[in-house]
């Protein structure tokens, strides 16, 4: 019997890329539109009863100054918002770099929003990287010497854009999914960077994420932005999506809603998102009670 009664509803976004910028014609991006387009999505997701709306990294393209722009239009949103980094997000000056998951109103760089009955986790995939910190900072160091071995190995994801998460972050992933698990909880993760299925974009380190995350039994999705393209896999029983760049294209939109239901997750695409209806296996729906929908971090 399929469930009408929704567990959870969020607006999604992902790469707007907003900046007082010429389009780059080469790559159809169009950083100015997305100043519309940001509106666009704020009027109708302030028509829906969403209990968060979700930015999944790189809401502007560069310079620091255009985070205000971006930010204000988010202030005028009704739900609560979740915004996480993309790399895109630290082009700006050298003494803001540490400055910018604060800007975005974090709590930390990588943390847990708990429903009842349902946790988001929400992952920084820009943690080390080329981009992020200072050239002193020994999480650079790490990431240079992690990409040099990349290119080392041919990887097909080993540039200087994509970025990795600390043995840290991969610990806390790995013991919030079994803390979910023994609660009988289901998790959906947050992540700028795709990790499954293999592209040039995905993670760096993305093949042991996404072995930990299909292993547990609590999780049913990743969703993520960074590829532009979009698209969506399934891998035993976790949906990976990914979800378009809304920077793309002078006139076309890319946002959704998403409502999560006992049974499946439905996507409501807007512009180039496709719509989407993503079954969740009988072992990854949860049969408790339906939750109060408060949302607190944890």
């Amino acid at each position: 019997m399929t469930q009408t009664r929704p567990r959870l509803r969020l607006g999604i976004i992902a790469d707007p890329q907003y900046a007082d910028l010429e389009p780059d014609l080469t790559m159809d991006r169009h950083f100015c539109r997305s100043r519309d387009k940001l509106h666009q999505a704020v009027e109708h997701f302030n028509g829906q009863p969403l209990d968060a709306v979700v930015v999944l990294g790189d809401l502007i393209d560069r310079g620091w100054e255009n985070f205000a722009a971006a930010l204000d239009i988010l202030g005028t949103l009704h739900a609560p918002r979740i915004l996480l980094p993309g790399n895109h997000d630290f082009l700006v000056e050298p003494d803001r770099l540490t400055q910018v998951h604060k800007l975005l109103s974090m709590p930390s760089p990588y943390h847990e929003l708990v429903f009842d009955g349902l946790r988001l986790l929400v992952t920084d995939g820009t943690e080390i990287s080329l981009f992020s910190t200072a050239p002193e900072d020994p999480r650079r160091q790490e990431a240079e010497m992690r990409l040099q071995a990349l290119k080392a190995s041919g990887a097909q994801n080993a540039y200087e854009w994509n970025a990795g998460i600390s043995a840290a972050q991969a610990a806390w992933i790995t013991e919030r999914l079994s803390a979910a698990e023994s609660a009988g909880e289901q998790v959906i993760l947050l992540g700028h960077y795709p990790i499954y299925p293999s592209s040039d974009h995905m993670l760096w380190g993305a093949e042991e994420l996404a072995t930990s995350v299909v292993s547990s039994s609590s999780a049913i999705a990743y969703l993520c932005g960074h590829h532009h393209a979009g698209g969506h896999a399934e891998r035993d029983g976790v949906h990976f999506v990914n979800f378009c760049g809304m920077v793309d294209t002078e006139h076309d939109n890319a946002f959704a809603v998403l409502t999560l239901f006992e049974d499946r997750i439905e996507i409501a695409g807007h512009g180039r998102e496709p719509d989407r209806w993503l079954d969740l296996s009988p072992q990854k729906q949860r049969t408790a009670g339906f939750p109060d929908n408060s949302l607190t971090d944890a």
